[in-house]
């Protein structure tokens, strides 16, 4: 058995020596940073990073919400970990899977960290959804054992007492007991380490099939049942490794963990890579607090969503022009640009104020989820942040593309990363068609589902995204859609719904918008709808407080009218649907384009 597992270490081992030789050899000129170590699993990333950063801060956390964030040490953290593996080895759960669900916290990441460093295959679960769909999740993927937050306490004591799952064990974060059979995370880690004291290793020295289903991701989806994402480590490690080439990011960062932890765009990009690097993440405790979590955490990285983003810096700019500095805000801008050509950065200040915004100390912010306004990114990059706009998917791990440090294109994707690959399929006249991904971080397919598997992984290893787009001179992917939300006209010309969209939200008094196709079209022509939804403030700002719902309509046909002057007949606006409320979400936060609420005021 030593001897198996000694040599399944030297071939994985040989498997990350290639990608470090692989990022070693790509000349390409934004490939910069060239600092990545192997890593061949998981566990052998925690054991090197702590055995290099022991007395690092891993976590802050406010485990009181009104009191100060505390700190937590790689050592420490260590301990934790190996703790509740080991507890759960003894509980007989080795080579079974685990379910982790909450909200973002030091309790959630070594709960994950636990099972994938000896135990099996981690299901993490999102905390928004309904009971029904939960128990559905706890079937689908045959999990023996759910380590939850307390506001789930009910849901998994009814799902386990009805007897009709895989359940074994519930693992309460919250409990300072074991309280009507549901243990208490506390008190797991704590007999683990004493089974450890007492000489138990089994799960210190437990090593899993690193190409084997890591992790089971169900896709949020906006129709149907969510696919199983099955991933291995290998998967996940590739992208650990990767990433860090084309951003510089070390043990002296600290990331502001906003984004929920069960996505793998936060929980690669930030926990997991945070972690490799040796870093600090701090969690936020909700977007009604992220300003003031910013001055209390001072990060230095922000992985967030357009959203999120664009309501920061729409906030600035306003706050810009109602204070009266917009000349002074132009004017800084303008000499920074100069001076930054001949080396001197003079942003810390020039932009001061908005640098304290973000906590004096932020240096990168990396968007991804969805389509970004450019000018947004632009805007931000101005102020002397490095502003980039990354692109994933669960099935890539998630990385697909990013733009790199220096090399920043805010209108692309990015550039494939070293060890993957960007292809076009089937493009129009125009270059645009399918992109397709191929890498080392590809999933190994749909979890017990062949056939969808094989739609979206080609016999040569081509992950096909559905998404629509082109790869410019330079090699940047630049997306004009989702295939599945392509019009196509009865003409037989093909409309991009978000294309449309991008040139809407460009007026100021837009919050947010959806272009769809009219299902009750008839005759020669087809029907594109807008569903638009407007920013009061802004509206107010235009049309004065005493604004009637005729106002509106005429300012939102203005512009749409504008719009459609520049488009083809084909592409022309024809409806125009003005929302009094929020489009539906999946947990994702992507408008659910599906949804009939959405098209309708």
């Amino acid at each position: 058995m030593a001897e198996n597992i000694a040599e399944m270490r030297k071939e994985a081992m040989e498997w990350a020596n290639g990608i470090i030789e692989a990022i070693d050899n790509d000349s390409r000129p934004y490939v910069q940073y060239k600092e990545s170590r192997p890593i061949y699993s998981l566990k052998n990333m925690v054991q090197t990073t702590v055995e290099m950063y022991p007395d690092n801060i891993a976590y802050k956390e406010k485990f009181n919400p009104k009191g100060e964030f505390e700190e937590i040490t790689y050592a420490q953290t260590y301990e934790d970990v190996n703790g509740l593996g080991t507890w759960m080895m003894s509980k007989g759960l080795g080579g079974k899977r685990v379910a982790v669900i909450g909200a973002n916290g030091y309790r959630w990441c070594s709960s994950y960290l636990a099972v994938v460093c000896g135990i099996g295959c981690v299901v993490p679960l999102d905390k928004e959804l309904n009971a029904a769909e939960l128990k559905q999740q706890i079937i689908r993927s045959e999990v023996s054992c759910v380590v939850f937050a307390k506001k789930h306490l009910k849901v998994f004591k009814e799902i386990f007492d009805a007897g009709d799952t895989e359940l074994e064990i519930l693992i309460n974060m919250d409990s300072e007991e074991e309280i009507d059979g549901v243990y208490s995370w506390k008190k797991c880690v704590e007999e683990g380490k004493q089974l450890i004291a007492d000489g138990n290793n089994e799960f210190l020295e437990a090593e899993l099939d690193v190409d084997a289903m890591g992790v089971l991701l169900f896709t949020s989806g906006t129709t149907g049942v969510p696919k199983g994402v099955m991933l291995s480590q290998k998967n996940i490690c590739a992208d650990i490794m990767i990433m860090p080439t084309l951003l510089h990011l070390g043990p002296e960062d600290t990331y502001m963990s906003f984004l929920p932890l069960h996505h793998t765009f936060e929980c690669t990009c930030c926990f997991l890579e945070g972690f490799y690097k040796g870093a600090t993440v701090a969690f936020c405790q909700g977007l009604k607090y992220i300003t003031k979590n910013m001055q209390e955490l001072r990060p230095t990285i922000l992985l967030g969503v357009p959203a999120l983003f664009d309501k920061l810096y729409k906030t600035i700019m306003k706050n810009v022009k109602s204070q009266g500095k917009e000349k002074k805000l132009a004017t800084g801008i303008k000499i920074n640009s100069f001076t930054k050509k001949i080396g001197i950065d003079l942003s810390d200040k020039l932009f001061k104020d908005i640098h304290d915004v973000f906590g004096g100390r932020m240096k990168t912010l990396i968007c991804g989820g969805a389509k970004v306004d450019p000018d947004v990114m632009k805007g931000l990059e101005n102020f002397g942040f490095i502003s980039v706009q990354g692109y994933g998917l669960t099935e890539a791990a998630p990385v697909g593309a990013l733009n790199p440090h220096h090399f920043a294109n805010p209108s692309a994707l990015g550039v494939p990363l070293p060890c993957q690959e960007h292809k076009i399929i089937n493009p129009d006249e125009d270059g645009i068609g399918e992109l397709c991904i191929k890498g080392p971080n590809i999933m190994m397919g749909y979890y017990d589902d062949p056939e969808e598997t094989a739609k979206v992984i080609d016999d040569e290893g081509w992950f096909h995204t559905g998404d629509v787009g082109y790869i410019d001179e330079n090699g940047y992917a630049i997306l004009t859609g989702r295939a599945k939300n392509v019009i196509i006209t009865k003409n037989g010309k093909n409309v991009y719904p978000e294309e449309i969209e991008y040139y809407i939200d460009m007026n100021e008094f837009v919050e947010e918008s959806m272009v769809y196709e009219d299902s009750n079209t008839a005759g020669d022509d087809t029907i594109i709808v807008a569903a638009i939804k407007c920013n009061d403030e802004e509206v107010a700002a235009i049309l004065g407080e005493n604004y009637t719902d005729e106002d509106v309509k005429k300012l939102v046909w203005d512009a749409v009218d504008k719009i459609n002057d520049e488009a083809p007949a084909y592409r022309k606006i024809k409806r125009v649907i003005v929302r009094k409320t929020n489009f539906v979400r999946n947990s994702t936060a992507k408008i659910i384009r599906s949804h009939a609420d959405n098209k309708t005021e």
